[in-house]
């Protein structure tokens, strides 16, 4: 979707640069209402009839957002069929040649791609893999964390700790919809922060940057629960909680930068590339895709050698953001032709 804005914009570098955050914006908009309702212990009062004797009050809101989801989904593809017109390419084409590369088969198209593709396009690519190898252990246990780390509680194990997990999963909702206020917020700043460092590459450098100390301090805030734990099963003091919170706050900072800038950059290294900008915009997706794959493979048995918990997978996550962030300084092309 983002990559549609990004074509939208055609060659103008200002609305690329306006359209990715705006994407980014109105993404937030629709986290924060989703993760308003997974943080609601009480949503499934509003369909009753979700909640039965084989599906407690946590299945039963389980439901009701399903429920609110298919609606929402329904009313919006009625509306866009409706509503929007479009111009068939049909005949914004008449009378002229159709492009080659739009006749390829699709392989063919991404191989000329691959063999085409310039050198700051593949190092986009690079940067763009160590930064969501970064992302995804974070985005795949955020919750888990807080139910197992910061609340000391498990889901499969005793009713105290059941319990306890059940109440960290909630509470990590909660610093989702946090994380996501802050990532509306600041989609809107992107462009400005941008104008102010001089350059492109310097906001993302200094996002993932963010983004590693952010990882790194998951594991003093699991310790700092732990220890007030000490070994008896019980919610962690207000403070541990808030940090952990905060720590989910200031994530919005580096995802908005993920979500905008990563995709500004594909539309337009596209003039240069061998590679159209759907076609380049393919290959920054791919480049998140894989990251995803590698993540899901090496996650588990990395976890499971250091005692099962999320925090190796957090300590791996950091480390390749850092490198991101690094790369973004050192190796990406200046893009001050961004602020034209």
């Amino acid at each position: 979707m983002s990559g549609f804005f990004s074509r939208s914009s055609g060659t103008n570098h200002s609305k690329m640069c306006a359209a990715n955050p705006f994407f980014s914006f109105f993404m937030a908009v629709g986290n924060v209402l989703g993760y308003a309702a997974g943080s609601y212990p009480k949503l499934y009062r509003i369909f009753p009839f979700t909640k039965t004797e084989a599906c407690d009050f946590y299945c039963a809101n389980l439901k009701t957002c399903f429920i609110f989801s298919i609606l929402l989904l329904t009313i919006l593809t009625t509306l866009a069929c409706t509503l929007v017109k479009e111009v068939p390419l049909s005949s914004i084409k008449k009378g002229k040649q159709i492009e080659g590369e739009e006749s390829k088969l699709f392989f063919s198209q991404l191989g000329s791609a691959m063999k085409g593709i310039s050198r700051p396009m593949m190092l986009l690519l690079v940067v763009t893999s160590l930064n969501w190898i970064g992302w995804f252990p974070f985005i795949l246990y955020d919750t888990d964390w807080v139910g197992r780390e910061i609340y000391g509680g498990k889901a499969d194990g005793t009713a105290i700790e059941a319990k306890l997990y059940d109440q960290g999963v909630s509470v990590g909702s909660m610093g989702l919809m946090l994380y996501a206020v802050i990532l509306g917020f600041m989609s809107l700043a992107i462009e400005p922060m941008a104008r102010c460092l001089g350059d492109v590459k310097r906001v993302w450098g200094i996002g993932n940057l963010i983004l590693a100390v952010c990882l790194v301090l998951t594991l003093w805030v699991s310790k700092m629960a732990e220890n007030a734990r000490n070994g008896i099963p019980k919610p962690p003091p207000s403070g541990v909680k808030h940090f952990a919170l905060a720590i989910f706050g200031v994530m919005g900072i580096p995802q908005a930068v993920t979500f905008s800038i990563p995709f500004a950059l594909a539309s337009i290294f596209s003039n240069s590339s061998g590679a159209g900008q759907g076609l380049s915009l393919g290959l920054l997706n791919i480049s998140i895709c894989i990251p995803q794959l590698i993540v899901a493979v090496v996650i588990g048995p990395l976890d499971a050698a250091f005692g099962g918990g999320n925090l190796p997978g957090f300590v791996m996550g950091a480390i390749s953001a850092a490198i991101s962030g690094v790369c973004a300084f050192t190796i990406l092309p200046n893009s001050s032709h961004l602020q034209d």
